[in-house]
Protein backbone atom coordinates (compact mmCIF):
# COMPACT_ATOMS: atom_id res chain seq x y z
CA UNK A 1 0.00 0.00 0.00
CA UNK A 2 1.29 3.16 -1.33
CA UNK A 3 -0.23 6.93 -0.72
CA UNK A 4 -0.01 10.26 0.19
CA UNK A 5 -2.13 12.76 2.07
CA UNK A 6 -1.85 16.25 3.33
CA UNK A 7 -2.79 17.14 6.81
CA UNK A 8 -4.37 20.58 6.94
CA UNK A 9 -8.03 21.35 5.16
CA UNK A 10 -9.61 24.44 5.15
CA UNK A 11 -12.97 23.97 5.46
CA UNK A 12 -13.83 26.92 3.59
CA UNK A 13 -11.65 26.03 0.85
CA UNK A 14 -12.58 22.70 0.38
CA UNK A 15 -16.08 23.15 0.49
CA UNK A 16 -16.22 27.30 -0.44
CA UNK A 17 -14.28 30.36 -0.94
CA UNK A 18 -11.11 30.31 1.70
CA UNK A 19 -9.87 33.55 4.30
CA UNK A 20 -7.42 34.51 0.74
CA UNK A 21 -11.77 35.06 -1.01
CA UNK A 22 -13.56 36.04 1.51
CA UNK A 23 -10.96 38.38 3.43
CA UNK A 24 -8.27 39.49 1.27
CA UNK A 25 -8.92 39.78 -1.64
CA UNK A 26 -12.42 40.62 -4.10
CA UNK A 27 -11.45 39.29 -7.69
CA UNK A 28 -11.82 35.45 -7.10
CA UNK A 29 -9.17 32.92 -6.41
CA UNK A 30 -9.17 32.02 -10.08
CA UNK A 31 -8.40 35.75 -11.72
CA UNK A 32 -5.92 36.42 -8.21
CA UNK A 33 -3.77 33.22 -9.22
CA UNK A 34 -3.92 33.83 -13.00
CA UNK A 35 -3.35 37.56 -13.21
CA UNK A 36 -1.98 38.60 -9.53
CA UNK A 37 -0.11 36.36 -7.93
CA UNK A 38 3.61 37.32 -7.78
CA UNK A 39 3.10 39.33 -11.01
CA UNK A 40 1.76 42.96 -9.94
CA UNK A 41 -0.11 44.40 -6.90
CA UNK A 42 -3.19 44.72 -5.92
CA UNK A 43 -5.30 47.29 -4.01
CA UNK A 44 -8.64 45.82 -2.53
CA UNK A 45 -10.41 48.09 -0.82
CA UNK A 46 -13.29 47.00 2.28
CA UNK A 47 -11.73 43.64 2.12
CA UNK A 48 -12.58 42.67 5.59
CA UNK A 49 -13.01 43.73 9.16
CA UNK A 50 -9.77 42.69 10.66
CA UNK A 51 -10.56 43.95 14.13
CA UNK A 52 -11.31 40.07 15.09
CA UNK A 53 -7.61 39.04 14.25
CA UNK A 54 -5.59 42.28 15.85
CA UNK A 55 -6.22 45.43 17.26
CA UNK A 56 -4.99 48.87 19.99
CA UNK A 57 -5.88 46.71 22.54
CA UNK A 58 -3.63 43.99 21.38
CA UNK A 59 -0.61 46.07 21.18
CA UNK A 60 -1.08 47.01 24.68
CA UNK A 61 -0.95 43.67 26.08
CA UNK A 62 1.68 41.83 24.13
CA UNK A 63 3.71 44.93 24.87
CA UNK A 64 2.87 45.56 28.65
CA UNK A 65 1.86 42.43 30.13
CA UNK A 66 2.88 39.09 27.88
CA UNK A 67 6.47 39.46 29.17
CA UNK A 68 7.44 39.18 25.13
CA UNK A 69 11.29 39.23 24.46
CA UNK A 70 13.44 40.66 21.88
CA UNK A 71 13.12 39.75 18.42
CA UNK A 72 9.67 39.96 19.12
CA UNK A 73 9.87 43.62 18.23
CA UNK A 74 11.85 45.90 16.85
CA UNK A 75 11.84 49.75 17.10
CA UNK A 76 12.37 52.22 14.20
CA UNK A 77 12.80 56.04 13.55
CA UNK A 78 13.93 57.73 10.41
CA UNK A 79 14.91 54.74 8.40
CA UNK A 80 16.85 53.18 11.34
CA UNK A 81 16.45 51.01 13.73
CA UNK A 82 17.56 51.11 18.04
CA UNK A 83 19.15 48.83 19.40
CA UNK A 84 17.77 45.81 21.24
CA UNK A 85 19.20 47.47 24.71
CA UNK A 86 17.40 50.33 24.45
CA UNK A 87 14.41 49.31 24.98
CA UNK A 88 14.57 46.27 27.12
CA UNK A 89 15.51 45.49 30.94
CA UNK A 90 16.01 43.19 33.24
CA UNK A 91 12.82 40.49 34.28
CA UNK A 92 12.85 41.43 37.62
CA UNK A 93 13.18 39.09 40.96
CA UNK A 94 12.93 35.79 40.04
CA UNK A 95 13.78 35.99 36.61
CA UNK A 96 17.23 35.61 34.97
CA UNK A 97 15.88 37.38 32.14
CA UNK A 98 17.80 40.54 30.79
CA UNK A 99 16.28 41.45 27.30
CA UNK A 100 12.17 41.20 28.31
CA UNK A 101 10.66 44.67 26.44
CA UNK A 102 10.28 47.37 29.09
CA UNK A 103 7.16 49.21 28.38
CA UNK A 104 8.12 52.51 29.70
CA UNK A 105 11.00 53.24 27.33
CA UNK A 106 8.89 51.96 24.63
CA UNK A 107 6.49 54.13 25.48
CA UNK A 108 9.11 56.96 25.42
CA UNK A 109 10.56 56.15 21.99
CA UNK A 110 6.65 55.93 20.67
CA UNK A 111 5.68 59.01 21.95
CA UNK A 112 8.96 60.55 20.21
CA UNK A 113 7.62 59.48 16.67
CA UNK A 114 9.07 55.58 16.90
CA UNK A 115 7.20 53.26 15.06
CA UNK A 116 6.83 49.76 16.75
CA UNK A 117 7.17 46.32 15.10
CA UNK A 118 5.54 43.57 16.32
CA UNK A 119 7.47 40.60 15.02
CA UNK A 120 6.25 36.89 14.82
CA UNK A 121 2.47 37.50 15.33
CA UNK A 122 1.76 33.92 14.52
CA UNK A 123 3.72 33.06 17.21
CA UNK A 124 2.38 35.35 20.06
CA UNK A 125 -1.26 36.17 19.15
CA UNK A 126 -3.81 33.37 18.40
CA UNK A 127 -6.27 35.19 16.40
CA UNK A 128 -3.20 35.48 13.54
CA UNK A 129 -2.05 32.24 14.04
CA UNK A 130 -4.90 30.63 12.96
CA UNK A 131 -5.48 32.95 10.23
CA UNK A 132 -1.91 32.66 8.91
CA UNK A 133 -2.11 28.64 9.54
CA UNK A 134 -5.56 28.60 6.98
CA UNK A 135 -4.08 31.11 4.65
CA UNK A 136 -0.53 29.13 4.34
CA UNK A 137 -2.90 25.77 3.63
CA UNK A 138 -4.45 28.03 0.82
CA UNK A 139 -1.54 29.37 -0.57
CA UNK A 140 0.47 26.28 -0.53
CA UNK A 141 3.54 28.50 1.20
CA UNK A 142 4.58 29.63 4.40
CA UNK A 143 3.20 32.81 6.23
CA UNK A 144 4.88 34.62 8.81
CA UNK A 145 2.83 38.25 10.13
CA UNK A 146 4.31 41.39 11.71
CA UNK A 147 2.29 44.51 13.23
CA UNK A 148 3.67 48.16 12.61
CA UNK A 149 2.30 51.01 14.86
CA UNK A 150 3.11 53.95 13.63
CA UNK A 151 2.62 57.47 15.36
CA UNK A 152 1.06 60.29 13.55
CA UNK A 153 2.62 61.91 10.31
CA UNK A 154 5.45 59.31 10.80
CA UNK A 155 7.21 57.18 8.39
CA UNK A 156 9.05 53.79 9.64
CA UNK A 157 11.48 52.92 6.99
CA UNK A 158 12.57 54.58 3.75
CA UNK A 159 11.18 52.54 -0.03
CA UNK A 160 12.37 49.33 -0.23
CA UNK A 161 11.46 46.26 -1.12
CA UNK A 162 10.95 42.90 0.78
CA UNK A 163 12.30 39.34 -0.66
CA UNK A 164 8.66 37.64 0.24
CA UNK A 165 5.35 38.67 -1.17
CA UNK A 166 3.06 40.67 1.26
CA UNK A 167 -0.53 41.26 2.01
CA UNK A 168 -0.91 44.65 4.14
CA UNK A 169 -4.32 44.44 6.37
CA UNK A 170 -4.62 48.10 7.79
CA UNK A 171 -6.36 47.54 11.42
CA UNK A 172 -6.43 51.08 13.13
CA UNK A 173 -6.23 54.51 11.66
CA UNK A 174 -5.27 55.23 8.05
CA UNK A 175 -1.85 55.03 6.05
CA UNK A 176 -0.21 56.86 2.55
CA UNK A 177 1.28 54.14 1.00
CA UNK A 178 3.68 54.97 -2.61
CA UNK A 179 4.10 51.96 -4.73
CA UNK A 180 6.50 51.82 -7.37
CA UNK A 181 7.48 48.74 -9.59
CA UNK A 182 10.73 46.66 -9.30
CA UNK A 183 14.01 46.98 -10.21
CA UNK A 184 15.28 43.84 -9.52
CA UNK A 185 11.83 41.49 -9.93
CA UNK A 186 11.69 38.10 -8.15
CA UNK A 187 14.34 39.02 -5.47
CA UNK A 188 15.64 35.82 -3.99
CA UNK A 189 16.05 35.77 -0.11
CA UNK A 190 20.28 36.69 -0.49
CA UNK A 191 19.56 39.65 -2.32
CA UNK A 192 18.14 42.14 -0.19
CA UNK A 193 17.06 45.49 -1.14
CA UNK A 194 20.39 47.14 0.08
CA UNK A 195 22.39 45.59 -2.75
CA UNK A 196 20.54 47.94 -5.25
CA UNK A 197 19.92 50.62 -2.70
CA UNK A 198 21.05 53.63 -5.31
CA UNK A 199 18.50 51.75 -8.11
CA UNK A 200 16.05 51.64 -5.51
CA UNK A 201 16.36 55.73 -4.68
CA UNK A 202 16.10 56.54 -8.13
CA UNK A 203 13.58 54.50 -8.72
CA UNK A 204 11.17 55.97 -5.80
CA UNK A 205 11.57 59.34 -7.27
CA UNK A 206 9.16 58.21 -10.40
CA UNK A 207 5.80 58.17 -11.12
CA UNK A 208 4.05 56.15 -8.60
CA UNK A 209 1.97 52.52 -9.38
CA UNK A 210 0.40 53.13 -6.17
CA UNK A 211 -0.34 56.22 -4.54
CA UNK A 212 -3.06 55.57 -1.71
CA UNK A 213 -4.57 56.07 1.68
CA UNK A 214 -5.32 52.67 3.43
CA UNK A 215 -8.70 52.61 6.09
CA UNK A 216 -9.06 50.06 8.38
CA UNK A 217 -10.15 47.02 6.27
CA UNK A 218 -7.99 47.38 3.16
CA UNK A 219 -6.10 45.31 2.01
CA UNK A 220 -2.38 45.87 -0.51
CA UNK A 221 -1.36 42.58 -1.98
CA UNK A 222 2.73 43.24 -2.93
CA UNK A 223 4.89 40.97 -4.65
CA UNK A 224 8.53 40.15 -3.38
CA UNK A 225 10.29 43.25 -4.95
CA UNK A 226 7.97 45.66 -5.57
CA UNK A 227 9.08 48.66 -3.76
CA UNK A 228 7.21 50.54 -1.57
CA UNK A 229 6.99 53.13 1.54
CA UNK A 230 4.58 54.12 4.12
CA UNK A 231 3.62 57.17 6.71
CA UNK A 232 1.15 57.36 9.11
CA UNK A 233 -1.63 60.21 8.64
CA UNK A 234 -3.05 62.43 11.43
CA UNK A 235 -3.14 59.55 13.76
CA UNK A 236 -2.24 56.50 15.03
CA UNK A 237 -1.44 53.66 12.18
CA UNK A 238 -1.63 50.15 12.83
CA UNK A 239 -1.25 47.23 9.97
CA UNK A 240 -0.68 43.55 9.70
CA UNK A 241 2.16 42.50 6.90
CA UNK A 242 1.47 39.01 6.40
CA UNK A 243 4.63 37.61 4.55
CA UNK A 244 4.44 34.69 2.08
CA UNK A 245 7.57 33.31 1.51
CA UNK A 246 7.12 31.55 -1.44
CA UNK A 247 8.88 28.46 -2.91
CA UNK A 248 10.70 29.33 -6.41
CA UNK A 249 12.08 27.48 -9.18
CA UNK A 250 15.41 28.41 -8.03
CA UNK A 251 14.90 26.88 -4.41
CA UNK A 252 13.29 23.75 -6.33
CA UNK A 253 16.84 23.64 -8.32
CA UNK A 254 18.85 23.56 -4.93
CA UNK A 255 16.59 20.63 -3.63
CA UNK A 256 17.31 19.17 -7.05
CA UNK A 257 20.64 19.72 -6.77
CA UNK A 258 21.43 18.40 -3.45
CA UNK A 259 19.82 15.31 -4.38
CA UNK A 260 21.89 14.98 -7.57
CA UNK A 261 24.90 15.01 -5.01
CA UNK A 262 23.92 12.54 -2.96
CA UNK A 263 23.76 10.39 -6.07
CA UNK A 264 27.01 11.76 -7.53
CA UNK A 265 28.32 10.51 -3.53
CA UNK A 266 27.47 6.95 -4.32
CA UNK A 267 29.47 7.10 -7.61
CA UNK A 268 33.27 5.26 -7.60
CA UNK A 269 34.21 7.17 -10.23
CA UNK A 270 33.20 10.54 -9.14
CA UNK A 271 34.96 9.93 -5.34
CA UNK A 272 37.80 9.28 -7.20
CA UNK A 273 41.09 11.55 -6.48
CA UNK A 274 42.46 13.87 -9.90
CA UNK A 275 45.46 13.21 -11.62
CA UNK A 276 48.68 14.39 -10.14
CA UNK A 277 49.41 17.43 -11.00
CA UNK A 278 46.47 18.58 -12.54
CA UNK A 279 46.31 22.05 -13.58
CA UNK A 280 43.22 22.65 -15.76
CA UNK A 281 40.79 20.12 -15.24
CA UNK A 282 38.71 20.96 -18.46
CA UNK A 283 39.06 17.16 -19.24
CA UNK A 284 37.60 16.15 -15.85
CA UNK A 285 35.21 19.23 -15.91
CA UNK A 286 33.36 17.46 -18.92
CA UNK A 287 33.12 13.39 -17.27
CA UNK A 288 31.84 15.84 -14.01
CA UNK A 289 29.14 17.62 -15.95
CA UNK A 290 28.47 14.43 -18.24
CA UNK A 291 27.94 12.09 -14.64
CA UNK A 292 26.00 15.40 -13.14
CA UNK A 293 23.23 15.86 -15.93
CA UNK A 294 22.50 11.76 -15.41
CA UNK A 295 22.33 12.06 -11.53
CA UNK A 296 20.32 15.33 -12.04
CA UNK A 297 17.84 13.11 -14.16
CA UNK A 298 18.02 10.27 -11.70
CA UNK A 299 17.56 12.35 -8.38
CA UNK A 300 14.38 12.62 -6.48
CA UNK A 301 14.11 16.12 -4.90
CA UNK A 302 10.55 15.40 -3.79
CA UNK A 303 11.53 14.17 0.14
CA UNK A 304 13.88 17.08 -0.05
CA UNK A 305 11.33 19.47 -0.70
CA UNK A 306 8.45 18.29 1.79
CA UNK A 307 11.85 17.92 4.42
CA UNK A 308 12.25 22.03 4.40
CA UNK A 309 8.04 23.04 3.90
CA UNK A 310 8.08 20.87 7.23
CA UNK A 311 10.93 22.79 8.69
CA UNK A 312 9.81 26.34 7.34
CA UNK A 313 6.49 25.89 9.79
CA UNK A 314 5.53 24.54 13.23
CA UNK A 315 2.32 22.41 13.95
CA UNK A 316 -1.09 24.00 15.66
CA UNK A 317 -0.04 24.64 19.68
CA UNK A 318 -0.35 21.69 22.01
CA UNK A 319 -1.27 21.77 25.52
CA UNK A 320 0.52 18.99 27.64
CA UNK A 321 -1.90 18.87 30.86
CA UNK A 322 -4.67 18.76 27.88
CA UNK A 323 -2.88 16.19 26.48
CA UNK A 324 -2.10 14.37 29.78
CA UNK A 325 -5.82 14.04 30.42
CA UNK A 326 -6.45 12.81 27.36
CA UNK A 327 -4.13 9.86 27.42
CA UNK A 328 -4.99 9.18 31.24
CA UNK A 329 -9.00 9.23 30.35
CA UNK A 330 -8.67 7.54 26.90
CA UNK A 331 -11.01 4.70 25.85
CA UNK A 332 -13.31 3.32 23.06
CA UNK A 333 -15.49 6.51 23.11
CA UNK A 334 -12.80 9.18 23.18
CA UNK A 335 -12.94 11.65 20.60
CA UNK A 336 -9.70 12.42 18.62
CA UNK A 337 -8.25 13.95 15.51
CA UNK A 338 -5.30 14.70 13.64
CA UNK A 339 -3.87 17.82 15.13
CA UNK A 340 -3.59 21.19 12.97
CA UNK A 341 -0.37 22.14 10.60
CA UNK A 342 1.24 19.09 11.30
CA UNK A 343 2.55 18.70 6.84
CA UNK A 344 1.46 14.32 7.69
CA UNK A 345 2.61 12.92 4.52
CA UNK A 346 1.39 8.96 4.50
CA UNK A 347 3.83 7.22 2.42
CA UNK A 348 4.08 3.18 1.93
CA UNK A 349 4.26 2.31 5.55
CA UNK A 350 5.37 5.46 7.29
CA UNK A 351 4.04 8.44 8.29
CA UNK A 352 5.88 11.84 8.05
CA UNK A 353 5.01 14.96 10.15
CA UNK A 354 6.39 17.96 11.64
CA UNK A 355 6.88 16.58 14.68
CA UNK A 356 8.60 12.89 13.87
CA UNK A 357 8.24 10.41 11.43
CA UNK A 358 6.40 6.62 12.16
CA UNK A 359 5.92 3.52 11.19
CA UNK A 360 3.09 1.07 11.01
CA UNK A 361 2.05 -2.17 10.49
CA UNK A 362 0.05 -2.68 7.63
CA UNK A 363 -2.48 -3.82 9.97
CA UNK A 364 -3.06 0.22 11.34
CA UNK A 365 -3.11 1.74 8.09
CA UNK A 366 -6.60 1.73 6.99
CA UNK A 367 -6.79 3.76 10.28
CA UNK A 368 -4.00 5.85 9.90
CA UNK A 369 -5.33 6.66 6.43
CA UNK A 370 -8.88 7.49 7.56
CA UNK A 371 -7.29 10.16 10.68
CA UNK A 372 -5.24 11.74 7.95
CA UNK A 373 -8.79 12.88 6.36
CA UNK A 374 -8.62 15.86 8.86
CA UNK A 375 -12.56 14.91 10.77
CA UNK A 376 -13.11 13.79 14.25
CA UNK A 377 -12.67 9.99 15.16
CA UNK A 378 -13.69 7.98 18.11
CA UNK A 379 -10.50 5.77 19.48
CA UNK A 380 -13.03 2.78 18.51
CA UNK A 381 -12.86 3.22 14.81
CA UNK A 382 -8.82 3.96 14.77
CA UNK A 383 -8.24 1.79 17.42
CA UNK A 384 -7.60 2.36 21.15
CA UNK A 385 -3.61 1.57 21.35
CA UNK A 386 -3.20 3.41 17.79
CA UNK A 387 -5.04 6.51 18.79
CA UNK A 388 -2.87 6.12 22.10
CA UNK A 389 0.66 5.94 20.68
CA UNK A 390 -0.45 9.16 18.62
CA UNK A 391 -2.01 11.30 21.34
CA UNK A 392 1.73 10.40 23.32
CA UNK A 393 3.49 11.40 20.06
CA UNK A 394 1.51 14.80 19.53
CA UNK A 395 -0.16 13.68 16.10
CA UNK A 396 -3.57 13.37 17.87
CA UNK A 397 -5.32 15.94 19.86
CA UNK A 398 -8.52 15.28 22.04
CA UNK A 399 -11.97 17.24 20.48
CA UNK A 400 -14.16 18.37 23.24
CA UNK A 401 -17.56 16.68 23.69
Amino acid sequence: MSTTRTDFQDPGAVQGAGVLETRLIDIGRERFAGDVWGRTALLTRCASDFSDLFSPEAVDELISRRGLRTPFLRVAKGGSTFPDSSFTSPAGVGATIGDQLDDTALWRKFADGATLVLQALHRTWEPVSDFTTMLSSELGHPVQANAYITPPQNRGFDDHYDVHDVFVLQIEGTKRWIIHEPVHPDPLRDQPWTDRRSAVAEAAKGEAYIDTVLEPGDALYLPRGWLHAAEAQGEVSIHLTLGVHSWTRYALAEQLTQAALAVLGDDPEMRRTLPLGVDEPNGEIDVVRERLAAALAEADSIPLFHGARRRQSRPAPLGPLAQLAAVDSLGPESVVRLRDALEARLESSRLTTRVGSFDFPETDLPSVMRLLDGEVHTANDLGVELVERLLRAGVLVPVEQ
